[in-house]
């Protein structure tokens, strides 16, 4: 368990809540994609899930939590959350709205929560990553908590 000077606010997060989890670190690097990590992680790449952030043209914002090796079908996203269209943020936009950067982003501890919705496929897993909220580091837990504790809804939403 990391020290809790070295704790991420999903930690901390996850720790007020009693959500059980394992955090992992790896040596942060711009040119690593979401495949990569899941081999540095020696983890199946369908357990390691990355977080989009989209709008709405109505102009709510909507959350995605996609497996690394899959692309958003901004149709079926949009159909999820009840819109005729979402379309991704800028990435300049991110930071300020979530809190989080390009690479860190997690569905936990954003600056306001968001709709939310997991791939289904995180189902057929006991456990799933996500970011900690920091480039270089990785959350594994439950599905079933992560989504009970951001109000999260499961849907095909992948090409």
């Amino acid at each position: 368990m990391a020290k809790d000077k070295d704790k991420t606010n999903v930690m901390r997060v996850l720790d007020s809540k009693k959500i059980p989890y394992n955090s992992y670190s790896y040596t942060p690097d711009s040119t690593l994609s979401g495949e990569d990590i899941a081999r540095l992680l020696n983890e199946d790449v369908n357990r390691v899930f990355k977080t989009l952030v989209t709008q709405a043209k109505a102009g709510g914002y909507y959350v995605f939590v996609i497996p690394v090796s899959a692309e958003l079908n901004l149709k079926k996203a949009a159909s999820a959350v009840n819109e005729k269209a979402v379309s991704m943020i800028k990435q300049k936009e991110l930071l300020p709205l979530t809190g989080y950067v390009h690479g860190g982003c997690s569905p936990v501890g954003m600056k306001k929560q968001f709709p939310t919705v997991i791939h289904e496929t995180a189902k057929s897993f006991d456990k799933i990553f996500v970011s900690a909220g920091r480039v270089g580091n990785q959350v594994e837990l439950s599905p079933q908590e992560l989504s009970g504790l951001v109000n999260a809804d499961f849907a095909d939403v992948v090409d």
